[in-house]
């Protein structure tokens, strides 16, 4: 795993421009601390940087920037190409010679022979890359089907810059920082920035599965198109295979994915969480491996929020090298700082914290960790999917002024209390509703009683927060994949179209996002088995009723789970990988909290609505409401800030 930068348009002197793209390199060490390299031609006002984390052929002929043989092309890379072992295969046998043994070299042969988009269409893998053509003088940005490595972009004094971290671009001469206010307001709609927007005015997130090409920049032509899609995978022809055929087409699919996963010249292992998808991954790992398998696991000291004890158990049974590590809010106390820094742009998926401690976790034994992160997007995981289309089954019937009475009535009730309630008490309330955590699920309940759609139900589900541009002060917010239409006319169940619409947009940008910076921010490499073009395929391909049965989630992975780990030990409800954030910011986490909400900092920085804001405060320290969320992308956005400023990379927008 690397990281990437490169700039173009830049006239400079051959010593300024290696010192700028030395700075811009030096920028992400982190995510290469083995070895770094740019290359600069100042006659075309291009530099490229590199900085290597060496998985693949750890000598020098994996060195980036690299050349091809025929010397049109320069490549830097950033990821894997899992099937570059049976590309290179196919290349020597019709008379290409390698240098060495990494996959970048067998990556950048093939577009050498073959053109990019044909090589695009062979490798199997996670990357996000810049490929310079000296010949026609086009640069190419390219990034992976499904989003797994990150990609920002952008024009800063007529130049074009781009890197795998922002924190890169910050280098370039010129930068100011100027933060978008409708980018701010879609932010604190999801906790993350939505693709293709960027925090920063004039930057960009290239898109997955997309290529970016810009010719005679910067008077040419910028040209951004998709050579993969999920919806390629959405329409395809589903499969008429019995349960049985189904389950052991996805047990071989899912084999074959993992096997190519680990593949390394370095010590590897695995995240295991003790849920239905990490558990599988480690399995069939532990299957195909003739070692015992390395897993690490993180724990809490508030029992509901602990799967630690059941990962113990799964890996008891598997045999494997467990290690795992309990953490408390004073644990939390001591990652929050690094947050602003590891993150680049504002992000407050709260298990963020715990995602950046089980990474530093497994990098003191390994080097390389596979993660079970998409197995609720492509198989139903989450409850909403199911959730969502029985409460609009229930409540499309009744006019919406009645809903709008009901609504009234369940907001003005302490909702979260019902958390405390016991079983007696749950178990009389509706099926809809007799869940756990009861009182989370009448809020969302509420929040969704006057919907006009499935659409706009699942709008609310996935919105932290409802009403950002009365938050966010002097804000439109920007465009986003709830303004999308199209998908909601397919020809697909609405659980499916929920599910498309998470891996196309919660997928990348929170959970890939989240992984992506916790594990490179200390050097480690992740791979995600589910993410495999062809799991995702099959998985598309499939009925969603072998997904989704009988209102419970992935149906299928648990029956190729059952072939490895007793039911007996699965057999429990899903935790998720949360953080009791609420609690601890009524408790440990208060202090902090209150600086950074005060009335005086709101009004001093400008961003937020102070009212609105300090209600919220108030209303969840007191236990009347519980605002986590909606406080915790706050709280993020206001320490991503200080960042911003101490950095003196920073402009207020008008």
């Amino acid at each position: 795993m690397c990281g990437i930068t490169g700039y173009w348009g830049l006239p400079l002197r051959a010593e300024e421009s290696n010192r700028v793209i030395g700075r811009m390199t030096a920028a992400i060490s982190h995510r290469g601390p083995d070895a770094e390299g740019y290359w600069v031609s100042n006659s075309d006002g291009i530099g490229l940087g590199h900085r290597r984390l060496s998985i693949q052929d750890l000598s020098t002929s994996g060195a980036q920037p690299m050349c091809s043989n025929s010397g049109r092309f320069v490549l830097v890379f950033n990821g894997e190409i899992y099937n570059f072992r049976k590309i290179k295969r196919i290349l020597s046998e019709t008379g290409h010679c390698f240098r060495g043994n990494s996959d970048t070299e067998v990556l950048l042969t093939l577009i050498d022979s073959q053109g990019l988009d044909q090589a695009l269409s062979q490798i199997t893998g996670m990357f996000a890359f810049c490929l310079w053509d000296k010949k026609n003088k086009t640069l190419y940005l390219v990034r992976d089907r499904l989003g797994e490595k990150p990609l920002y972009y952008g024009v800063l004094d007529g130049a074009l810059v781009f890197a795998s971290e922002l924190k890169s671009i910050k280098q370039f001469p010129g930068f100011t920082g100027e933060i978008s206010r409708d980018v701010l307001a879609s932010y604190l709609r999801f906790n993350y920035v939505p693709s293709p927007h960027c925090i920063f005015d004039g930057f960009n997130k290239l898109p997955p599965g997309s290529v970016a090409t810009f010719t005679n920049f910067p008077f040419g032509e910028k040209r951004i198109h998709q050579y993969w899609s999920v919806l390629d995978a959405v329409n395809a022809p589903r499969f008429e295979v019995s349960r049985r055929e189904a389950i052991e087409g996805l047990d071989r699919t899912l084999s074959e994915s993992i096997k190519d996963k680990m593949i390394a010249d370095v010590p590897l292992g695995a995240f295991l969480s003790g849920g239905v998808d990490s558990s599988l991954i480690v399995a069939m790992m532990q299957k195909q491996s003739s070692s015992k398998v390395k897993t690490y696991t993180i724990g809490f000291e508030e029992t509901q929020f602990n799967e630690a004890v059941f990962a113990r158990q799964v890996a008891h049974h598997l045999g494997t090298e467990h290690t795992e590590l309990y953490i408390n809010a004073q644990t939390a106390q001591e990652v929050i700082p690094k947050l602003p820094t590891i993150y680049d742009e504002p992000f407050a998926d709260s298990s963020q914290i715990p995602t950046y401690l089980v990474s530093k976790l497994a990098r003191s034994q390994v080097t390389v960790a596979l993660s079970g992160d998409g197995g609720d997007e492509l198989f139903g995981g989450y409850t909403r999917y199911s959730w969502a289309d029985r409460v609009w089954d229930t409540i499309s019937f009744l006019p919406q002024p009645s809903r709008r009475v009901m609504k009234q009535i369940l907001r003005l009730m302490p909702l979260h209390n019902w958390n405390g309630f016991g079983p007696s008490v749950s178990s009389r309330l509706p099926a809809l509703l007799n869940q756990s955590h009861p009182g989370q699920k009448l809020q969302k309940f509420s929040n969704v009683l006057d919907a006009s759609s499935i659409r706009d139900v699942y709008a609310r589900l996935v919105s932290q927060e409802n009403s950002p541009n009365k938050v966010v002060l002097n804000s439109s917010e920007s465009a986003s994949v709830l303004d999308e239409t199209s998908i909601w006319n397919l020809p697909i169940s609405n659980p499916e179209k929920m599910m498309l619409m998470d891996q196309i947009s919660y997928l990348p940008d929170d959970i890939l996002t989240k992984v992506d910076r916790a594990s490179m921010a200390i050097s480690l490499e992740t791979r995600v088995p589910f993410l495999d073009h062809r799991v995702v395929d099959y998985a598309w391909r499939i009925p969603i009723e072998y997904k989704i049965m009988s209102g419970s989630g992935k149906w299928i992975l648990k029956q190729v789970l059952n072939r490895y780990v007793p039911e007996a030990l699965m057999d429990r409800p899903k935790i998720g990988f949360s953080v009791p954030i609420g609690q601890w910011l009524r408790g440990p986490l208060r202090a902090w909290a209150e600086e950074l909400l005060s009335v005086e900092k709101l009004l001093d920085d400008g961003y937020f609505d102070q009212h609105l804001v300090s209600k919220m405060w108030f209303e969840h320290k007191s236990g009347k409401k519980n605002w986590q969320n909606e406080l915790w992308g706050i709280l993020m956005f206001q320490s991503w800030l200080i960042e911003q400023k101490q950095t003196h990379l920073y402009s207020r927008a008008a």
